[in-house]
């Protein structure tokens, strides 16, 4: 018969209460990256209307194609009437002109440029219904869950949607996928055709060194930002929308970057391959298997509380031979208190495989088992 079993590995004296965190935005999330944890969100998981953060994916699709080879920086782009016309935040870019393909990527990320988002969009995919199209299939790729893109400029559309959380990971994306051209979103300004352009990214003139991303606003999202943090070896992102202005997304955006940046700290649980309990094997060729983690695992907590987090592995008995090292074994769940709230939950992992035991061990451990039952396992 099987029975969990729970094994309190450390319970360190209980934390009053984690640090409080609100925003006035109607969506937020901030992440850690270093850590991969989730410090806090509202609403991440709501359809809103992303407005010139949505060109973040614009961006996304461009470096892919220049990193497979399909398009150089120094290719031309010829501007059409429509992008020409188009309203909004510009470029400024003339028709029937050819752009470099740099300048656009500049255009769209300092100057925010519609213009520039639809001479990319007709040059790759022949028009921007078709671009929005191909968006749609990339971003389930790369692991959009919910988003909608109708164009290629975020310009309102009640089907052009996004939510926090898949900006959230399309920013990760855009980080981990393009190294080499991430720069771009850290410029503070860009001049074509004789007109300079300040990027509209407040925190990249602030003193709390943000290397991206974007700002966007609609009347139908309200104001918003997605930001990149990069300070004392450690990235935070946040993503805010559905602010009231661009002074409140200046101030909120800085607001939370500053408490998550000195209130909250990285947490080192375990380094990768560490064992973090021996656990018990039925019917193998080992009496305990050591149970690790495939990676190093870390957490993001208020500093108030580092001395006072309750861990527990939790696993199945009995745990049974054969066992794989590619297939986890157990649980280790990080928790505040003692309530059931789950600040993180990591899969571990057997040290190494574990064969049957033979035909022989195994009937002299059934009949132990029979006759003691699971005290034949003990503590190591």
């Amino acid at each position: 018969m099987k029975k969990i079993l729970i094994l309190i590995v450390s319970s360190i004296f209980i934390f009053n209460r984690a640090l409080a965190l609100n925003t006035t935005a109607s969506q937020a999330i901030i992440y850690d990256y270093e850590a991969k944890t989730v410090i806090f969100e509202k609403n991440s998981k709501e359809l809103v209307s992303p407005s010139s953060m949505s060109k973040i994916m614009t961006i996304y699709y461009l470096f892919k194609k220049l990193k497979d080879g399909e398009i150089k920086l120094t290719d031309e782009f010829k501007v059409s009437k429509k992008a020409w016309k188009k309203g909004g935040s510009k470029m400024f870019v003339n028709v029937g002109e050819s752009v470099k393909v740099e300048d656009l990527i500049r255009g769209i990320i300092v100057q925010s440029g519609n213009d520039a988002c639809i001479v990319v969009a007709e040059a790759i995919s022949g028009s921007e219904e078709l671009f929005a199209e191909e968006l749609n299939l990339l971003g389930q790729e790369i692991g959009l869950k919910k988003s909608n893109f109708t164009n290629s400029t975020g310009w309102p559309d009640p089907e052009h949607l996004m939510t926090a959380e898949d900006l959230l990971t399309l920013t990760i994306r855009t980080i981990e996928d393009f190294p080499e051209y991430y720069h771009y979103y850290a410029e503070k300004e860009f001049t074509y055709s004789n007109i300079k352009q300040n990027n509209r990214n407040p925190l990249l003139y602030s003193n709390i060194e943000s290397d991206g991303l974007k700002t966007g606003h609609t009347s139908l999202g309200g104001y918003g930002i997605v930001v990149s943090i990069k300070q004392n070896n450690r990235r935070l992102i946040l993503v805010l929308n559905g602010l009231k202005s661009s002074k409140e997304r200046a101030k909120e955006s800085e607001r939370l970057s500053k408490i998550a940046i000195n209130q909250y700290f990285n947490y080192l649980i375990s380094e990768e391959g560490k064992i973090i309990k021996n656990l018990n094997v039925w019917g193998g060729k080992k009496k305990y298997i050591g149970a690790i983690p495939n990676k190093k695992i870390m957490v993001t907590i208020p500093k108030k509380v580092k001395n006072n987090l309750k861990m527990v592995v939790k696993y199945k008995l009995p745990l049974r031979a054969p066992i794989y090292k590619d297939k986890p074994i157990a649980e280790l769940i990080i928790k505040k208190d003692n309530s059931n709230t789950v600040l993180s939950r990591f899969n571990l992992y057997p040290e190494e495989d574990v064969e049957k035991a033979s035909f022989l061990s195994k009937i002299y451990y059934n009949f132990k088992y029979l006759i003691f039952g699971d005290s034949i396992f003990s503590e190591q």
